[in-house]
C-alpha cells in the first residue's frame, strides 16, 4: 500500500510546481521564437503581430507564476517521485515508448496486443488469460472498425493484412466487390 499522500497548505508550493513553471517558461519562449519567425512585414496589422502579442503576454504571465512558485515554501512531507511519478505512471511512459518503438517493425496487430495485454494485465491485476481475451477483442474490433469499415492503412508488420483482408473480401456475400 502506499504511504499517505501530504496534503500541501494552501500557501505552499505544490510537489513539482518548481520543475513544472520553468518547463512551462520555456515553452513559451519557444512559441514567442516561433511566432516571431512569421515572416511578413513589420506592421501592426503584419501576419504574426497576434502570435508575437500572445505569446509575449504567455511569457510575461509564466514569469510572473515562475516568481511566485519559486518564494512559496516547499510543504514538509513532500515527495516528488509518489506525489508526481507513482510507478504505474513511469510503467505506463514505458510501455508507450515502447509501443511507439515496435509499431514499425512488428505492426499495428501485435504491438497493440502486446501493449494492451502488459497494461491490461498490469493495472486491473486481473489474470493473463483475462487480460489476453480483452486486450485480443479490443485489438480485434479496433481494426475491424477502422482497417475493413473505414480502410485505414495501419503499419503491417509481420501479420500479412492485405492477405487477411482479401480473404475476408473473398468470403463476403457481395463477392469482395
Amino acid at each position: 500500500l502506499n504511504p499517505p499522500i501530504a496534503v500541501p497548505r494552501l500557501r505552499d508550493r505544490r510537489p513539482g510546481a518548481a520543475i513544472f513553471a520553468p518547463l512551462l517558461l520555456a515553452g513559451s519562449l519557444v512559441l514567442l521564437w516561433q511566432a516571431w519567425t512569421i515572416s511578413g512585414p513589420s506592421r501592426l496589422s503584419a501576419a504574426r503581430s497576434v502570435p508575437v502579442v500572445a505569446t509575449a503576454l504567455m511569457v510575461g504571465a509564466m514569469l510572473v507564476v515562475l516568481v511566485q512558485t519559486l518564494r512559496r515554501p516547499r510543504p514538509a512531507g513532500s515527495r516528488f517521485r509518489l506525489d508526481i511519478l507513482p510507478g504505474q505512471v513511469v510503467l505506463m511512459v514505458a510501455l508507450l515508448v515502447g509501443y511507439a518503438l515496435l509499431l514499425r517493425p512488428l505492426g499495428f496487430l501485435p504491438t497493440s496486443f502486446l501493449f494492451l495485454l502488459v497494461a491490461i494485465r498490469l493495472l486491473s491485476r486481473r489474470g493473463w488469460l483475462w487480460s489476453g481475451g480483452l486486450a485480443a477483442g479490443s485489438v480485434l474490433g479496433v481494426w475491424i472498425v477502422f482497417r475493413l469499415v473505414f480502410t485505414v492503412l495501419m503499419p503491417q508488420g509481420i501479420v500479412p493484412e492485405a492477405q487477411i483482408v482479401q480473404i475476408l473480401r473473398d468470403l463476403a456475400p457481395w463477392g469482395g466487390r
